[in-house]
C-alpha cells in the first residue's frame, strides 16, 4: 500500500497504489494534497477500497479514441487524413486494443501491437502509422489528465528489422533524359495533358495542388505560382483545402512553362468568349468545368503514358521527387529546394 504526494507538471497530485491498483488525483496545493493523502491512508488501513474507484479509469482506448475522432480529428484534420485515421482505428487499433482501459495501457501493449502487425504482413511504415495514431490519441488523453504518461512514445525504436519487401530499394526518380522522353511522348500522344504533367515535373507541386491550381494563382509577369490549395474527391464530392503543410507557398515558374500556360489560358479564354461563357477559375478541368479527379488522371493517362514512353511504372508523386533530384544535381541549395517543395524542415528535404 502506498499513498504519496508529488508535484508533477505544474500541479500537486496524490498517487495511490494498493494491491496492483492505482489511482491519481489532481489537487490544488501541497497542504491540501497532504491532508487528502493522510485521509486516504487511514481509509485504506480500514479496508475501504472505494478510494481506488476512478471515473476516469472507465475510458477505454476505443471509447476515448472514438470521441477523439469526433471532437478533434473531424474538426482539425483534412478529410483525407480523417478518413485514414478512421480506417486505422476501425481495422487495426480498436480490434487490438479497443477494450483496454487507458489507465491499464502499457508500453508492452504498444510494442506487441507493432510487432503483431508487422509479423502479420503489414508494411512497417503502415504499422508505425497505427502506433503513431495511438500515440497521438494518448497525447490528448494526457492533456485531459486521464493518464499520467504516454506509453506509446518512441515505440518504433524497438523494431529495427526489415521485411524482404521493405528491404527493396525505393523508387528512383526519373533522370533528365527519362523526363524528356516522358514529356515528348505526352506531347505526341497526350498533348492535352502535357501542360499538367510538365507543371508537376518542373515545379514539384503535389498532385492535389496541381489539380487545384487556379488562374488567379499564377503571376505570369513575376513568373511564379502561389500554391494555395489542394483538391480531391470523396464520394464524388469535391473537397478543397490548404496544402499539406497548412501554409501557402510560392514556387518559381520556368519561362517555357509560363509561356505554355499563358497560351493555354488564351485559348480557353477565346473558346469561352465564342460560347458566351466566363473563364472558369480552374486551370485543368474535366468536361463539367471542375478539377480533374486524381484517379482518372492516374488510370486513364499517367499509367498508359509511362507504358507508351517505355518507362518503368512509378507514381505520379515521383515527379515531385524527380524535380527535387534535378534541382540538387544542378547545384541548387537544400534551403531553396525546401522552400519550393513546401517542407517544414531541411531534414524532411534531406530524407525526401
Amino acid at each position: 500500500m502506498g499513498v504519496r504526494v508529488r508535484y508533477w507538471k505544474g500541479s500537486w497530485w496524490v498517487f495511490v497504489s494498493h494491491r496492483g491498483r492505482r489511482k491519481a488525483k489532481l489537487v490544488g496545493d501541497r497542504r491540501t494534497a497532504e491532508e487528502i493523502a493522510s485521509k486516504l491512508r487511514a481509509r485504506l488501513l480500514l479496508g475501504d477500497l472505494s478510494v481506488l474507484e476512478n471515473e476516469r479509469a472507465s475510458h477505454t482506448v476505443q471509447s476515448y479514441g472514438g470521441r477523439w475522432l469526433e471532437t478533434y480529428a473531424a474538426v482539425n484534420c483534412k478529410p483525407r487524413t480523417l478518413e485514414l485515421y478512421s480506417f486505422l482505428c476501425r481495422r487495426h487499433l480498436f480490434p487490438a486494443l479497443g477494450g483496454v482501459r487507458l489507465t491499464d495501457l502499457t508500453r508492452e501493449h504498444a510494442r506487441t501491437l507493432l510487432a503483431e502487425k508487422i509479423q502479420g504482413g503489414m508494411k512497417r511504415t503502415t504499422a508505425l502509422k497505427v502506433v503513431a495514431l495511438l500515440r497521438e490519441i494518448l497525447n490528448h488523453a494526457l492533456d485531459d489528465r486521464l493518464i499520467l504518461a504516454n506509453p506509446a512514445t518512441r515505440i518504433g525504436r524497438f523494431y529495427r528489422g526489415r521485411t524482404e519487401e521493405e528491404a527493396r530499394p525505393a523508387i528512383v526518380p526519373l533522370t533528365e533524359t527519362e523526363l524528356a522522353q516522358l514529356l515528348a511522348t505526352s506531347k505526341r500522344l497526350y498533348p492535352e495533358w502535357l501542360d499538367l504533367i510538365a507543371l508537376a515535373a518542373w515545379t514539384g507541386m503535389r498532385q492535389g495542388e496541381v489539380l487545384g491550381l487556379q488562374w488567379a494563382d499564377i503571376d505570369f509577369a513575376g513568373r511564379f505560382i502561389e500554391v494555395r490549395r489542394t483538391v480531391s474527391y470523396r464520394a464524388a464530392r469535391l473537397l478543397a483545402g490548404s496544402p499539406k503543410s497548412g501554409r501557402a507557398r510560392r514556387v518559381d515558374l520556368p519561362a517555357p512553362l509560363a509561356a505554355a500556360l499563358q497560351r493555354r489560358k488564351s485559348l480557353i479564354e477565346a473558346e469561352a468568349a465564342l460560347q458566351g461563357f466566363d473563364l472558369v477559375p480552374w486551370v485543368f478541368t474535366n468536361r463539367a468545368g471542375k478539377p480533374i479527379d486524381a484517379l482518372n488522371l492516374v488510370h486513364r493517362v499517367w499509367l498508359p503514358l509511362l507504358e507508351k514512353a517505355g518507362l518503368r511504372r512509378i507514381r505520379f508523386h515521383d515527379l515531385r521527387h524527380t524535380y527535387a533530384s534535378l534541382l540538387i544535381q544542378r547545384g541548387e541549395s537544400l534551403a531553396y529546394v525546401k522552400e519550393q517543395l513546401g517542407h517544414h524542415s531541411i531534414q524532411v528535404t534531406v530524407d525526401f
